[in-house]
């Protein structure tokens, strides 16, 4: 496993653009990073690994291996309209 694995190729087809990719693993990699503090509390308020894991791997390895096989859905938060013009500055 390594940076190549899964292909960025793969990946980017779960999204609409590196950017909502980036910002999509990393969130889950918190989501799973916060499971693994949270085990040794016994509060297990996230969601652990959906897939196997190994010894020393990270969650950001983890949450691709996660988008890539699909176990996780992305919904895109719309924006402002973009039908009324900004304000003029005065």
């Amino acid at each position: 496993m390594g940076i190549t694995h899964p292909p960025i190729d793969e990946l980017l087809e779960a999204t609409d653009s590196k950017y909502s990719l980036v910002s999509y693993a990393a969130k889950r990699a918190r989501q799973i990073n916060a499971y693994y503090s949270q085990l040794g509390e016994g509060l297990l308020e996230y969601v652990g690994p959906l897939v196997e894991t190994h010894v020393h791997e990270k969650p950001l390895s983890i949450a691709m291996r996660e988008i890539n096989a699909g176990m996780l859905t992305s919904t895109p938060i719309e924006g402002p309209s973009t039908d009324k013009p900004y304000p003029a500055r005065g």
